[in-house]
C-alpha cells in the first residue's frame, strides 16, 4: 500500500514556488514538484528498502551492460574549453558519453577533471546534483566545486581556487537520461525514477572504469546535494550489493557525503517549518497553528486549519531566496558585456543564467564532445516513477557496512535546513562519539561538527543550499577532511 504524504505538501509546495524568486528550474524547485506529486493518485510509487547487505543475493538478479572502451578515454580528452583562462590550467579534463542501455539508446554525459598535482595518488569522487532532474555539470561543475565558473558575459570562464579537484579526481555526472546533455534515443524518460537512476549510474561507473582503467582500484567516494540525498545512498547501496557478485567489477567504495540532503519526508518537512520560525521568518502564532493542526507523519490526523496556517506562514516570509535566506536576489539576469572577471568569494545570484548561455554555445558543446544542437537546461521535469518516503533504512545499512558517511548542511538554507538533517539523524538514536564543537578554516569558525557511531554531521557557516557556491573555502576544508577520514580542524 502507498504511504501517504501529509496534506501540508499540497499548499506548501504551490505557495513556495510563488514566493521564491530564483531560477525557474532550480534543483530545489524540482524537489517541490516531486513531493507534491506524491500526494496525487498518479504520483510516484513509494518504494521501501528492506534488503540487508549481509547474506543478500540481490546483486545476482540484475545483469549490467558493459562494453569495450578502448581508445575512448583519449577521444574524450578536452584540449581547452572556450573562454578558459590562458594561464594556470594545469590539469587534464575529459568529457563525453557512456552508454548505459544500448537497446534504448540511453547515454549519460560526464565531465571529469583530474587533480593538478599527484593525481595518481588521489581518490576518485563522483558528484551528483539533485532535483530530481538537475545537472551536475551546470550546478556542481560550473557554479559550485568545479575548476571553473562562468563570467557574467556568458562566454568566458574564471578559476575556482577552491575546486575539489585540488584534493581529488572528480567526475560530474548528468543523471538520469534526459538531464542536461544526457539522452535516450527512444525518449523513454517516463521510466525515470529512483530505481532506474541508481541502476544507470551504476552501469555508468563500471563502464567508465573500463574507459579509465587506471582508476579501477582507486579509493572511490560519492557526494551530492539536495535530492541526491536519495541518489547517493541508493547508488552506494547498489555498489555494495554488486561488490558481492564476483562477476561484477569491484568498486572500492570508501564513503559518501550528502549536503542539505532530502532523506526523510516527515522529519525534513518538520525541520523546514521549525527553521522558518526559529529564523524569524514567521510569527509565534502562525508557527503554533502549524504545529497544532498539522501532522507530519499521518495525514489523517491533520485538520482543515493546517493548510491555512501553512499559507499564512509562507505569506509572512515574503520574497526572499529560500535557498539562502540572507542572499541577494537575481534582479537582472541579462548577460553583461563587461569583461570583468568574477570572484568565488562573491557568489553572483544570476550565475545560473550565465551558465545556461555558456553551455548552449556551439563551440562549447563541441569542446565538451556533447551532441551539437542540444538545448541545454539546468533542470528537466520528469513524471518520476518511484521515490521512497525515507532513505533512513538505506543509511542504516550503509553505516553497518562500515563505509564513511557524512551529512553536511549549509546553515542558511531553508529548503532542506539544518533542522531537517538534525531531526533525521536524531531519529536514528545513535551513540555520540565526539560532541558538538566548532571547526575552523582560515582562522574563522567554518561551522560545527558532531560525530556519531557510524555517521558524522557537519554544518557550514554562512552557506546556503548549494554549499560550495557560497562558501567555497569552507567547503574545500570539509571535503578534504572527509576524504582523509578526519573531523574538520578543531583549532584556528
Amino acid at each position: 500500500m502507498r504511504n501517504n504524504i501529509f496534506p501540508v505538501f499540497s499548499c506548501i509546495l504551490i505557495i513556495l514556488i510563488c514566493f521564491v524568486i530564483s531560477e525557474a528550474n532550480h534543483q530545489a524547485d524540482n524537489l517541490y514538484t516531486l513531493l507534491r506529486s506524491k500526494r496525487s493518485k498518479n504520483g510516484p510509487l513509494v518504494t521501501s528498502y528492506h534488503t540487508e547487505l549481509e547474506g543478500s543475493d540481490a546483486a545476482n538478479a540484475h545483469q549490467y551492460y558493459v562494453e569495450a572502451q578502448e581508445g575512448l578515454m583519449e577521444a574524450d580528452r578536452i584540449k581547452a574549453l572556450p573562454g578558459q583562462p590562458l594561464e594556470g590550467v594545469d590539469f587534464k579534463q575529459y568529457a563525453g558519453y557512456v552508454r548505459v542501455d544500448p537497446k534504448a539508446g540511453r547515454a549519460l554525459f560526464y565531465y571529469f577533471v583530474e587533480s593538478p598535482k599527484k593525481s595518481s595518488s588521489k581518490p576518485l569522487v563522483l558528484w551528483l546534483n539533485g532535483g530530481p532532474g538537475c545537472s551536475s555539470l551546470g550546478y556542481g561543475a560550473m557554479t559550485e566545486l568545479g575548476p571553473f565558473r562562468v563570467n557574467s558575459d556568458g562566454k568566458t570562464l574564471f578559476r575556482n581556487n577552491y575546486a575539489w579537484n585540488n584534493v581529488a579526481n572528480v567526475i560530474f555526472l548528468e543523471s538520469p537520461a534526459g538531464v542536461g546533455f544526457s539522452y535516450s534515443n527512444t525518449s523513454d524518460y517516463h521510466r525515470n525514477g529512483d530505481k532506474v537512476t541508481a541502476e544507470d549510474a551504476y552501469t555508468f561507473i563500471i563502464n567508465w572504469l573500463e574507459r579509465f582503467p587506471q582508476y579501477k582500484s582507486r579509493d572511490f567516494y560519492i557526494a551530492g546535494e539536495s535530492y541526491a540525498g536519495h541518489y547517493v545512498p541508493q547508488l552506494a547501496y547498489t555498489i555494495l550489493l554488486n561488490n558481492k557478485n564476483k562477476n561484477q567489477t569491484f568498486i572500492n567504495l570508501k564513503g559518501i557525503a550528502i549536503g542539505n540532503a532530502w532523506i526523510d519526508d516527515a522529519t525534513n518537512t518538520l525541520g523546514l517549518v521549525d527553521y522558518l520560525w526559529t529564523h524569524a521568518l514567521n510569527s509565534d502564532e502562525t508557527h503554533e497553528g502549524v504545529i497544532t493542526h498539522c501532522d507530519f507523519v499521518n495525514e489523517d490526523n491533520s485538520t482543515k486549519q493546517c493548510d491555512n496556517f501553512i499559507v499564512k506562514a509562507l505569506e509572512e516570509m515574503g520574497e526572499i531566496d529560500f535557498y539562502h535566506i540572507y542572499a541577494p536576489l537575481c534582479i537582472n539576469p541579462t548577460l553583461k558585456n563587461s569583461s570583468t572577471v568574477g570572484s568565488v568569494h562573491e557568489f553572483d545570484p544570476c550565475s545560473d543564467y550565465y551558465v545556461e548561455a555558456y553551455l548552449n554555445k556551439p563551440e562549447v558543446q563541441k569542446a565538451f564532445h556533447a551532441k551539437l544542437g542540444t538545448k541545454w537546461t539546468a533542470c528537466t521535469r520528469f513524471n518520476w516513477t518511484d521515490s521512497p518516503t525515507t532513505i533512513l533504512p538505506i543509511i542504516k545499512n550503509l553505516m553497518a557496512s562500515g563505509i564513511r558517511l557524512w551529512i553536511y548542511s549549509g546553515d542558511v538554507d531553508a529548503r532542506v535546513p539544518i533542522t531537517s538533517s538534525r531531526y533525521s539523524i536524531n531519529s536514528l538514536k545513535l551513540p555520540i562519539k565526539t560532541g558538538w564543537r566548532p571547526w575552523y578554516t582560515n582562522n574563522e569558525v567554518g561551522g560545527y561538527v558532531a560525530a556519531y557511531e557510524g555517521l558524522t554531521l557537519v554544518t557550514v557557516r554562512g552557506a546556503g543550499h548549494v554549499v560550495p557556491s557560497y562558501q567555497p573555502e569552507r567547503a574545500l576544508t570539509l571535503v578534504s577532511s572527509f576524504l582523509q577520514g578526519l573531523l574538520p580542524p578543531s583549532k584556528p
